[in-house]
């Protein structure tokens, strides 16, 4: 079943974020994840929100996001992450 991964993300340092960036889209795509929103506008329209950015990426299964993420490949970019921002995130399955 579809899973989508909710981030939320509080940049720290910008310049280390970019680096971050950049090498995140090909192995997302490795793991079948794709990216439906990436940091664009965000309003909040009831409550309050933790962060300015928010990405929503989609999986063929919450399995498939976990071993995205915990993969080898994510290892060094997830700790240029780690170094460069505060993130949550959770995965959620879809209805689809």
């Amino acid at each position: 079943m579809v899973a989508y991964a909710i981030v939320q993300v509080e940049v720290t340092d910008p310049e280390k974020f970019q680096q971050y960036a950049a090498q995140v889209p090909e192995i997302l795509k490795k793991y079948g994840g794709r990216y439906l929103a990436r940091g664009g506008r965000l309003e909040v329209l009831n409550g309050q929100w933790p962060s300015k950015r928010l990405v929503v990426l989609e999986f063929p299964s919450i399995e498939a996001a976990k071993r995205w993420h915990d993969s080898p490949e994510y290892a060094g970019p997830r700790k240029l992450r780690d170094a460069s921002a505060r993130v949550n995130i959770a995965v959620v399955e879809g209805l689809a």
